[in-house]
């Protein structure tokens, strides 16, 4: 028997990210893995980032979470995406090096004190009392914790499909996780089967890349950790762009009868992505559509192969070979490694609480794939929310419940502990209320002062933005208060700028409303000129979005007071009259912790929420 404080089961992002904050905290901590060699592995899209993943990126950054560094350390490619439209949604995406960034996090890991990995194929939770206290493995080792996160990605009871031929798996190559998917449902959880699919890696030599349209790295200096120095990488590792075409249409029609998904046999029962379909589910659910993009990637600065993005397919290897082929610039690609569909277990998030401990055993918490969630950024964000709370509870402390308002994180648990999941949940900017606030640019200001509370930023980077924050905030009031007069330099000014002249002293604030201007635009007429882009950056969002951004603020206030009418844990839903029978069997369920969170649960109405409020004010919970 072994003794740790906490055990990470599984060394996947949200593993990782897990076991980092419990060591970095100070407590004893063990990972388990099946594979010691493809820690922090990307086994699909070999990326990081992307519309509203990149900010969880940036936001695990600002929290003390490694996958923004590891992620500049080992990208061949980046680019901020949605330049041409508003803030709100740009966002960084990467190609990475695969095998570099599972090296270089293994070596963080291996370094970190506090830290044991440990091979381990984990078939058992130990329980005592209705808690966690530890896990079994298939050897018969036993250690004990006094907290478990479970992070199992797609091994829990995972089965791999290529055509009619199926085989139980985690990933290709690598063993499922069947014992540990059925301990957890003893504990009287409840779990449903989704799928995902990877597309076929192609040889380099064999891609005729003249014939596709190449997108190079972006010319702008980038990073995504607040920590690393922004970097113009080099042109080596281009990105290429083909489309499917009708021949590619034909073969997939004709050979349906052979998929998982579509076949005469059903072998795949599982719910997949929504925002990733396979090409089989293109071309049938968009038959309207001519052809569809394929983003042929780089696996690594030295890799031999390239990934086909947008191109997953469970369909049997002969045929893949014939599809990929039909592609311009593929017409001799020969495939490494093929396509296949996975299907695994997940638990219903609903059943967690929002520290992502289940309702049903304490001191253990889920974080990944098993909370029914797609993507490496939204698996590292779990990670660390889960860790932080079981490190939390260790030291009597209160638990920290991510806000949807000041994070893309607290986007993601609402969704998934107050709304569930029927598919593979994948970040989105349209699922937040808030997202002028929860922007690529601001990560730092909304969330490093937690990451700070928590031990996990040091106190120079925690100075450094509260200093930021207070320039700001001080330039603003400043230019709210500077008066700038008419004249002729600047009236020719504002009308080549498309902008009508001034004829009174106006605010410069005022101006710098104006969309067709920036602070960059008026600086000649500011008598004390601001040096720090970074303070020039902020000030140009805040002002140019200043309607927005202050609305989108009263809101946030509306809804932080029903999130501070809390709901007792224990309160009785039958007891509360004129419930409607669904609203109570679905607050029973789900177990909102506060008004806020039960009115955001679907199927709720107003009048169900008006008469908990009232139960509530009137001193009948208890």
């Amino acid at each position: 028997m072994f003794d740790f404080d906490l055990i990470v089961v599984g060394a996947g992002h949200a593993g990782c990210e897990a076991a980092l904050v419990g060591a970095r905290s100070g407590k004893k901590t063990l990972l388990l893995s099946l594979n010691l060699d493809s820690v922090a592995w990307t086994p699909c899209n070999p990326s990081v980032g992307g519309p509203a993943k990149g900010v969880v990126a940036r936001e695990i950054d600002a929290l003390g979470g490694e996958i923004a560094k590891n992620t500049d350390e080992t990208m061949i490619h980046i680019r901020l995406l949605n330049t041409s439209k508003g803030y709100a949604v740009q966002a960084l995406r990467a190609q990475i090096d695969k095998y570099r960034y599972s090296a270089r996090m293994a070596a963080v890991l291996h370094r970190t004190p506090h830290l044991t990995l440990r091979y381990g194929l984990v078939e058992r939770l130990i329980l005592e009392n209705g808690r966690a206290v530890g896990v079994e493995t298939h050897f018969g080792e036993m250690y004990r914790a006094r907290a478990v996160i479970i992070t199992a990605g797609t091994f829990l009871k995972g089965k791999i499909f290529v055509g009619p031929h199926e085989l139980p798996s985690g990933r290709l190559g690598e063993l499922p996780s069947d014992q540990l998917s059925e301990s957890i449902e003893a504990i009287g959880i409840r779990k449903g089967r989704f799928k995902t699919g990877t597309p076929a890696r192609v040889a380099r030599q064999s891609i005729n890349f003249e014939a596709m349209e190449r997108q190079d790295t972006g010319e702008e200096p980038l990073c995504f950790s607040f920590f690393s120095k922004p970097t113009v990488l080099n042109r080596e590792n281009p990105v290429f762009i083909t489309r499917t075409n009708e021949q590619t249409h034909q073969v997939i029609r004709e050979n349906l009868h052979f998929s998982p998904l579509y076949g005469d046999q059903k072998l795949i029962s599982g719910t997949g992505p929504r925002y990733c379909p396979s090409v089989e589910d293109k071309v049938i659910k968009f038959s309207d559509r001519e052809s569809h993009q394929v983003f042929v990637e780089p696996e690594g600065d030295h890799s031999e192969e390239y990934y086909l993005g947008g191109f997953s397919t469970s369909l049997p290897f002969e045929v893949q070979v014939r599809m990929v082929q039909s592609l311009r610039g593929l017409e001799e690609a020969k495939i490494v490694r093929p396509a296949y569909a996975i299907e695994y277990d997940y638990f219903y998030p609903d059943q967690l609480l929002p520290t992502l401990e289940p309702k049903a055993c304490e001191n253990l918490y889920f974080a990944g794939q098993i909370n029914g969630t797609s993507g490496y950024e939204e698996a590292g964000a779990q990670g660390l929310v889960a860790s932080v709370n079981a490190v939390l509870k260790m030291d009597g402390k209160s638990p920290w419940i991510p806000k949807r308002t000041e994070s893309y994180i607290g986007v993601m648990i609402d969704d998934l502990v107050t709304k569930g999941v029927d598919e593979p949940y994948r970040l989105l900017t349209s699922r937040a209320e808030y997202r002028l606030i929860l922007r690529n640019d601001n990560a730092h200001l909304r969330l490093a002062k937690y990451g700070y509370a928590f031990g996990l930023i040091d106190e120079s980077f925690h100075l450094e933005v509260e200093k930021l924050r207070g320039s700001i905030e001080s330039q603003l009031t400043r230019l709210s208060l500077l008066s700038v007069k008419p004249s002729d330099a600047l009236n020719t000014l504002l009308q080549s700028k498309g902008t009508p002249p001034i004829a009174n002293t106006v605010k410069m604030i005022e101006l710098l409303r104006r969309h067709q201007v920036d602070y960059l635009d008026l600086k000649a007429f500011d008598p004390e000129p601001i040096a720090d882009p970074a303070v020039i950056e902020q000030i140009r969002i805040e002002s140019q979005y200043h309607g927005y951004i202050e609305r989108a603020f009263k809101e946030i206030h509306k809804m932080e007071e029903l999130e501070g009418i809390a709901i007792p844990l224990s309160l009785r839903y039958r007891d509360v009259p004129n419930m409607a029978t669904e609203a109570r069997q679905k607050m029973e369920r789900i177990k909102p912790a506060s008004i806020g969170r039960a009115m955001r649960i679907p199927g709720i109405n107003p009048t169900d929420i008006a008469n908990l409020i009232f139960f509530i004010r009137n001193g009948n919970a208890t």
